[in-house]
């Protein structure tokens, strides 16, 4: 017979003696004295609430636990599900259920509850949150991710209640986030029914449409296994291979995304459902995979999952054959324990074990976990965290072998830099060269199931910006992006105490101790003077501010206001000719700040001579000017003199921008004379003084400072307004 596997029956409200009776159905060793505890106890927590269809709430507890019975889990598990909602929804503290069960259901319900509510509609911050809650929480104890999963499937299966609104929100949750960690964890029925599920919210139209056309056509299928199964059962026990042999239906889900990606009709949909055989042995499975062959004709080779099983556990045979109507049939064949894995996937290894056994056996399968928690740490984008945990949750796998023989999985698209990665970091780091297959490629060519690499290292080779445009796992990436974010590092920490050795140079001031720069680092909320340093060579810090608080003192009484840089520094210095006599006595308005190039007029002053002014200056264009004192006025462009303005600045608030823009006009020779930033929600604003020789020189600067990425406007200050 075939046919979709039927949901498991949603319980009603029962009391505690019939629960541990469903139990036992599906796992007699369970301990029943804890069971019932947990059930009275909880029953009793959540004695006064409802569900949204009107049930007792802890109907839905029940469901739980018993999903995860049927998932052939250990009693602890069980009796955490009874409980798992217990902190959350009621006055029960972790405290309590420490007390009353012991530590280890106490953190498995504390782990439950930590894990906040996924909005599938809400900021990639607090997705990425979420999901490294949930990863955490797997890595502390898998099974606190198996109870939510089980508590998930229960909720979709109830989903009928909710409102339209809430049904799309959490089938789409389901969908992205609970259906792939079932998946990687190798829970196929979970996975398969939570994927159907959030179809049916999703998609009503396509989900209703497919299960009609597969509940019409499927005496039609069944006739047809059985016309294979038949001659199948007698040609294995011909050949002494006992074996059960059944169709399987595909999943709605998985029928929906062929018929979307490859543009199909369901009628043109043809596998339908796999033939499977479950035999007693490894030898058994590939008796089997012959006798097949032997009646039916096959197309291409076949995967053998046994030898290289997939990273979530999956073992088995995939075959594809010509059926007797002509199209593709698929079987899949493996043993009865590789049937229970692969149904049951991590949660298979509590079948017939208590506690620790199953946890370590289980934990044996988390190594794609700790990859995952590993580079995680060092990205701190939370849109590429959330990219690169979707490939490690989704993607396919290519199989590929070391020059010795050893098996590695990879992501489908992983390039021989990140199978260098794979290997070790250290030859990842160094990685010069490889070989797929005897063949000399780039390291940037894609990987495929079979392929022998071998990667050749030099000890001079390391990682460089490009390295990250060749890799497609985190991993790799994530390993690439630490090894240059340490050596930037200490390119900044270098660049950083030269830049602090020359400002002080300059001022005449002796380089400072150790313990000094400590103590300026520490006020500028560093926790070491090699990180201070840093923070100066990529410009987080200025030099300026560096040395105003390392010497106080020695700038006070050296320091200039800005007023008084803009006029004393710029006196007697130009040359400016009044009717064609040249004049030196003579004052550069703090208002405009005139520099050569400019068209100028003087205003001659009681006292002071003559001042300069933009001819546009506000103050030249008063209505109450007295213009009997002013004159015309030129520049004596023979001198070569240099003249103060300031610039304002808006810029985006990010690492390196004060830098970039120093940067930008270093080769100008231009010299900078002060420096202010203050920064508010995601913006900076600065002011610098430059020196300038004239009005182009000035120009140019301007549009020099415009490229640099991240600044938004550039001005040439006009000063005060007041004369």
């Amino acid at each position: 017979m075939i046919g979709r596997r039927p949901p498991q029956e949603n319980f009603k409200y029962m009391e505690v003696d019939q629960f541990i009776e469903e139990v036992k159905k599906v796992n007699a060793s369970v301990r029943t004295g804890l069971l019932r505890k947990a059930f009275e106890y909880a029953d009793r927590a959540h004695k006064d609430q409802m569900r949204a269809s009107g049930e007792k709430y802890f109907t839905h507890s029940i469901n739980v636990a018993l999903i995860l019975a049927a998932q052939k889990l250990d009693t602890t598990t069980i009796a955490a599900g009874l409980l798992h909602d217990v902190v959350e929804d009621t006055d029960v503290t972790v405290k309590d259920l420490r007390r009353d069960f012991g530590d280890e259901i106490a953190e498995l319900v504390d782990g439950v509850s930590r894990i906040s509510t996924y909005q599938a509609k809400t900021s990639i911050e607090t997705k990425a949150e979420y999901f490294r809650k949930m990863l955490l929480s797997m890595a502390k104890d898998i099974r606190v991710i198996l109870i939510k999963l089980a508590d998930r499937l229960h909720n979709m299966r109830t989903l009928e209640y909710l409102s339209e609104k809430r049904q799309i929100k959490n089938a789409k949750e389901t969908y992205e986030v609970f259906a792939p960690i079932a998946h990687r964890l190798g829970m196929a029925l979970i996975k398969r029914e939570l994927e159907d599920l959030s179809l049916k919210y999703l998609h009503p139209e396509e989900y209703q449409y497919i299960k009609n056309r597969l509940d019409n056509t499927l005496q039609a299928r069944e006739s047809y296994v059985k016309d294979i199964i038949g001659p199948l059962q007698k040609e294995l026990k011909a050949n002494n291979v006992a074996a059960e042999v059944y169709g399987r239906a595909k999943s709605i889900d998985s029928i929906h995304r062929k018929m979307t990606r490859k543009e199909r009709s369901f009628e043109e949909i043809y596998d339908l459902f796999a033939i499977r055989i479950i035999v007693d042995s490894v030898a058994a499975c590939y008796h089997a995979l012959g006798v097949v062959h032997m009646l039916y004709v096959p197309v291409g080779g076949f995967d053998d999952y046994i030898a290289k099983p997939k990273q979530n556990g999956y073992q088995s045979l995939h075959t594809n054959v010509i059926g007797p109507d002509g199209h593709v049939l698929e079987f899949q064949i493996r043993t009865r324990e590789m049937h229970m894995r692969a149904e049951y996937g991590i949660a298979s290894h509590w079948l017939y074990k208590e506690g620790a056994r199953g946890i370590g056996e289980a934990d044996k399968r988390l190594n794609w976990l700790r990859e995952v928690l590993d580079w995680q740490k060092d990205m701190t984008n939370p849109a590429e965290f959330l990219e690169y945990l979707k490939i490690d949750l989704y993607h396919d796998e290519v199989f590929v072998f070391t020059p010795r023989g050893e098996l590695k999985h990879l992501p489908s698209g992983s390039t021989a830099l990140d199978f260098a990665f794979a290997v070790h970091t250290e030859v990842g780091l160094h990685c010069a060269g490889a070989r797929i297959n005897g063949k000399l490629v780039p390291l940037n060519t894609e990987l495929r199931s079979g392929d022998e690499v071998e990667v050749m290292t030099a000890t001079n080779k390391q990682p460089s910006r490009d390295w990250l445009k060749m890799v497609n796992t985190s991993g790799a990436r994530s390993k690439i992006r630490k090894f240059i974010k340490q050596q930037d590092f200490e390119k900044n920490r270098q660049m950083g105490k030269e830049m602090l050795e020359r400002h002080l140079r300059k001022m005449r001031l002796p380089y400072p101790s150790n313990k000094e720069i400590l103590e300026c680092a520490e006020s500028f909320s560093y926790k070491n003077v090699k990180s201070f340093l840093a923070a100066l060579g990529q410009g987080d810090v200025s030099v300026i501010s560096a040395v105003n608080r390392l010497y106080p003192q020695a700038l006070e009484e050296s320091k200039e206001s800005i007023e008084d840089i803009i006029t004393d520094r710029t006196r007697f210095r130009g040359g400016i000719k009044i009717d064609d006599i040249k004049s030196l006595q003579f004052n550069f308005g703090r208002c405009c700040q005139p520099v050569p190039g400019e068209d100028v007029v003087g205003f001659i002053t009681r006292g002071r001579g003559v001042t300069v002014h933009r001819r546009d200056c506000p103050n030249i264009q008063r209505a109450n000017i007295d213009k009997a004192r002013i004159v015309e006025l030129d520049w004596d462009i023979s001198e070569q003199s240099k003249f103060v303005v300031k610039i304002n600045l808006i810029m985006e608030d990010r690492k390196n921008i004060l830098r970039d823009i120093l940067n930008s006009i270093a080769d100008d020779e231009t010299n900078l004379k002060n420096s202010s930033i203050s920064a508010s929600r995601g913006l900076a604003r600065g002011e610098f003084i430059a020196e300038v020789r004239n009005l182009t020189h000035l120009n140019r600067i301007l549009d020099q400072i415009k490229k640099v990425k991240g600044v938004i406007d550039v001005t040439r200050s006009m000063g005060s307004s007041k004369k």
